[in-house]
């Protein structure tokens, strides 16, 4: 089975069910998965910081917010928050603009909080496949933790 998650969403389930994203440009995608217990997490997040935005009250769009609801949904599907370990995937740079300031660069920007918050709250980052001009579909194997990484003109991967 295969569990479509959507931009700003965010999504769990258990092996042998499969989560997927699609259509990550600077959005990163935050995969987390508990080994023992067979849990996946995957977060379609859009900006890095709910307290930049004018409304937060999807936390699935934001890299601060989404980890530890993503966090909090695996332990009560029977995820140990001890085992959880992390990949990310996306933060692309889609469109470059000349002298562009730091505001446009959401993709690095993602990616630095997406980082941080997986630090803030001790989760392993095992793989982490981001930036570039191109973007991207994953989809995280509940069973294995591999997630695949599938870009336009640039192939399939597995981390």
């Amino acid at each position: 089975m295969l569990v479509k998650v959507g931009m700003a969403d965010l999504k769990t389930a258990k092996a042998p069910a499969n989560l997927m994203t699609a259509g990550l440009g600077s959005c990163i995608g935050i995969c987390l998965f508990d080994p023992v217990a067979k849990i996946g997490g995957l977060a379609h997040i859009m900006l890095p910081l709910s307290t930049q935005a004018r409304s937060s009250d999807n936390k699935a769009k934001f890299a601060d917010t989404a980890i530890p609801v993503l966090v909090d949904d695996m332990i009560k599907l029977g995820a140990s928050k001890s085992r959880i370990v992390a990949k990310i995937a996306g933060g692309a740079q889609m469109f470059a603009f000349p002298g562009t300031s730091d505001v446009m660069r959401i993709g690095d920007r993602n990616a630095e909080s997406v980082v941080n918050g997986l630090k803030k709250m001790n989760i392993p980052l095992l793989a982490r496949e981001t930036g570039g001009n191109f973007g991207r579909t994953i989809e995280l194997n509940t069973t294995t933790g591999m997630l695949h990484i599938r870009t336009v003109d640039r192939g399939e991967k597995v981390v």
